[in-house]
């Protein structure tokens, strides 16, 4: 099923239908935009027919010089079987050669009183978005002092109940259960809730809870950027966990690495403040403060100095 169709950017940007309206169901595979100043001027050797054509001041003012018989083979050529829409900008008259061509093929043909620059990168922004890689995973996501904190685990591990002591120390929860993720960018991931259960937390015993009508508007957010994950585990006494924090453990989601932390669950641990304490250090590191690198150094020279008095 296509993620994206011409008629979403119709609803979304406002547009004016002006023609070809039985093609606003063909899909959008792809957030480039074709500004098709070259196939204007007869050069259709690399057409991009696939992408959303933008006709800006530039490509309208050069169709107005071209004879009527070239136009129309021109406009002709620009609408295909696969061309997902063509849109005028700044509001401009549209030449009935265009017009014509697009209501033969069934290429949607729309206009936006928008400036051609501007209107290119928020159509581009948009069509990214939605376009993005995405994947589902099983956890928690809270926005904890800015940081956006994933929280995985085994089933019963206490995810859920970690997430409420955190909402009730002020932070805000995402995503409960399943977490959505795209990744927008190189090393961007954006998790979200999926519709039916946002805002609502599981606590076993407890059952369905929401946490918005509970705790406030203040206590919930849409969507938040995943920069760490907290993995949760049954404390294993054969297992040697990182005490200083020097090494870097990594996560890798779709085509993106996340910090990963390993934070083992025993009675009287308190987890919220654990991960708390996490993401407060999480930021200071990414601000050029790392406690352990440092503690290290002091050691290193405590027994460089040791060294030099034994001599």
């Amino acid at each position: 099923m296509a993620k994206v169709r011409t008629s979403d950017i119709v609803k979304k940007f406002d547009l004016e239908l002006i023609g070809g309206e039985e093609g606003l169901h063909r899909p959008i595979s792809t957030s480039d935009i074709s500004r098709p100043g070259l196939e204007i001027a007869g050069y259709f050797n690399y057409y991009p027919a696939e992408r959303i054509q933008l006709l800006g001041k530039t490509e309208i003012t050069f169709l107005e010089l071209l004879e009527d018989a070239e136009r129309k083979d021109r406009m002709d050529k620009i609408c295909t079987d696969i061309t997902p829409g063509i849109i005028v900008s700044r509001g401009m008259d549209i030449p009935e050669e265009l017009i014509e061509a697009a209501n033969r093929k069934s290429v949607p043909l729309m206009r936006s009183p928008m400036k051609t620059t501007r209107f290119s990168s928020r159509l581009t922004n948009f069509l990214e978005s939605r376009l993005a890689p995405t994947t589902a995973i099983h956890g928690v996501l809270v926005d904890i002092y800015g940081v956006g904190v994933l929280i995985t685990g085994k089933s019963g591990v206490g995810k859920s109940e970690t997430a409420l002591e955190l909402v009730k120390r002020g932070h805000r929860l995402v995503a409960d259960d399943c977490v959505e993720i795209r990744q927008e960018d190189t090393d961007t991931l954006i998790g979200s809730s999926p519709e039916l259960i946002e805002h609502l937390l599981e606590i076993r015993g407890l059952g369905i809870i929401n946490v918005m009508t509970l705790f406030g508007a203040g206590a919930v957010r849409s969507y938040k950027r995943i920069t760490l994950c907290i993995d949760l585990e049954l404390w294993d006494k054969s297992k040697q966990y990182d005490r200083l924090g020097l090494e870097e453990e990594k996560m890798k989601i779709i085509d993106a690495e996340i910090t990963k932390l390993t934070v083992p669950v025993r009675p009287g641990r308190n987890l919220a403040v654990i991960i708390e304490v996490a993401a407060m250090n999480f930021r200071l590191k990414r601000m050029g403060v790392n406690a352990a690198e440092q503690f290290t150094s002091r050691l290193a020279d405590v027994i460089q100095d040791g060294e030099h008095e034994d001599v």
